[in-house]
């Protein structure tokens, strides 16, 4: 028979159970966030995170320069879109599959989707960016060493006179890529069998529909690295604009649809803490 004082002390009890960061603090005897702090843990998800978005932009730029120079004449809009969404949602299944565990946001809008859900905190999340964003260049920079600046190395440029209209587009299918992570993240770090497909066929499908109009980025760093290697920076606010605002708005859909964050779906933005990985 409980305690009058135990019986008081029940709601408070319920009232005070750990969600996001805290809830991973907890699950895991403060591993999952304290071993940012290990020099090796911090190494090794940044590592994660610049090979995933370099990987990103070399495929991009380097499958826009190919098909330039070596594709053959007479290429429609369409099949170029349609060859690179294809081989950056490829990409990104298979690098989400074989660093998930370690870290793959690969993209600077899913990473501050985590930091409002409050699963990672400001100092964690400006690492992310810098290296996700210096990621981007080098991969862009990298494909322009080895194929020069054939196919704008695939830029992303909003038509002229409307770049407003392509931030807002940018906004509505960033919404969609965060919300389907959010609401399918729930393990270590997208990890589980069908986040990497469903990723890739968003990828794919968005990439297709809307890359003839403005390059469909729903990345702030994939614009950023072909825009740099190509000496033009001019529009790139629109592909930084777009997914910020598209991240928020999935973030409190989210929370609507789902509530505060499950210790799983904290543990997928900090990813798996060492000693832990097996």
């Amino acid at each position: 028979m409980s305690s009058p004082q135990g019986g008081a002390g029940e709601p408070a009890a319920r009232a005070a159970v750990p969600v996001g960061k805290a809830a991973l603090i907890a699950s895991v005897g403060s591993r999952g966030y304290a071993d940012w702090t290990n020099p090796d843990h911090r190494l090794r998800r940044l590592l994660a995170e610049f090979i995933g978005m370099a990987g990103l932009t070399f495929v991009l730029s380097g499958g826009a320069a190919i098909l330039a120079r070596y594709g053959g004449s007479g290429l429609q809009p369409w099949q170029v879109v349609l060859v690179l969404s294809l081989v950056s949602g490829l990409w990104l299944m298979v690098a989400v599959y074989f660093l998930g565990d370690i870290s793959a946001h690969f993209n600077p809008a899913m990473t501050l989707a985590f930091v409002l859900r409050r699963d990672m905190d400001l100092r964690m999340a400006s690492a992310y960016w810098v290296t996700q964003f210096a990621a981007g260049i080098c991969g862009s920079l990298l494909a322009r060493g080895f194929f020069g600046p054939a196919g704008h190395l695939a830029a992303t440029t909003p038509p002229a006179g409307l770049s407003w209209q392509a931030a807002g587009f940018e906004a509505i299918i960033t919404f969609g890529l965060v919300l389907t992570v959010l609401c399918l993240a729930d393990g270590p770090k997208l990890n589980g069998p069908f986040v990497p497909l469903a990723v890739g066929a968003y990828i794919v499908a968005w990439g297709t529909m809307g890359g003839p109009f403005d390059g469909a980025s729903m990345n702030p760093a994939r614009s950023l690295g072909p825009d740099v290697a190509m000496g033009d920076l001019s529009t790139w606010w629109v592909y930084l604009v777009g997914p910020v605002a598209g991240a928020v708005l999935a973030v409190g859909v989210t929370h609507v649809l789902r509530g505060s964050a499950t210790v799983g779906e904290a543990t997928a933005a900090e990813g798996t803490p060492l000693g832990q990985a097996r």
